[in-house]
């Protein structure tokens, strides 16, 4: 069993890439903010997961306010992070803002995450109970109050006109069998015995017509003859 070449696809390294760079920048961000060792590294984790968690809720349940909030707000955090660390800010000094947003995105993440998971199954069970109705009997006040059903209404009998007996149609005489070359039934007679050979059932009409390519009515004239 040969096994597939592997191929390079260039969509997947520019995903690789693209992914590691940002990777990156979200860690020297983070670590700018004051979030040293683990912490820094943390950071670009927990956005990453957020922006595959939206994406797999728009992919599964359709397009939603919720999941597209919170997809674009890890796409911002992803690509604030990338133009941040390209010069526009002093990451020797960052500003209070930045160390504000920086700290509050554990908090906000989590909070992103919660909803995605557990929005959607909350919103099925709701749905769920609402269609599931009770058949509830009706009151003694109800069913006294209730109208009574009208009178059936008598119509006229109409008289019944004897039925004219039909004369029985005369029997059609069946076409007479075509007649069957020995030669022909000795062919078909191997054929069936082949056939029990290998299935160990008696060959059907069917599958011996289409054995010798017969037509129908001289597969039944053989069939007759080799019973």
């Amino acid at each position: 069993m040969t096994r597939p070449a592997i191929r390079p696809d260039a969509v997947l390294v520019q995903a690789v890439i693209a992914g590691a760079l940002s990777f990156a920048h979200l860690h020297d961000l983070a670590a700018a903010a004051g979030q040293d060792g683990w912490k820094a590294w943390a950071y670009p984790i927990s956005v990453d997961l957020l922006l595959v968690a939206a994406w797999r809720r728009l992919r599964s349940s359709g397009p939603s306010r919720l999941a597209w909030c919170w997809f674009v707000i890890a796409l911002v955090a992803s690509l604030g992070a990338n133009v941040a660390t390209a010069g526009f800010l002093d990451l020797a000094h960052p500003p209070a803002w930045l160390r504000f947003g920086v700290a509050g995105w554990p908090a906000l993440a989590f909070l992103g995450g919660t909803l995605l998971a557990h929005t959607a199954h909350t919103a099925h069970t709701a749905h769920a109970t609402d269609d599931v109705r009770v058949p509830q009997s009706p009151s003694p006040a109800a069913a006294e109050s209730a109208p009574e059903p009208p009178a059936p209404v008598l119509e006229p009998e109409v008289p019944q006109v004897p039925e004219v007996e039909e004369t029985p149609a005369l029997p059609v005489a069946a076409d007479p069998a075509p007649p069957v070359p020995a030669a022909l039934v000795d062919h078909a007679r191997k054929v069936a015995d082949d056939h029990r050979t290998r299935t160990g059932t008696p060959i059907d009409t069917d599958t011996l017509r289409a054995r010798l390519g017969v037509p129908p009515q001289l597969a039944d004239a053989i069939a007759a003859q080799l019973t």
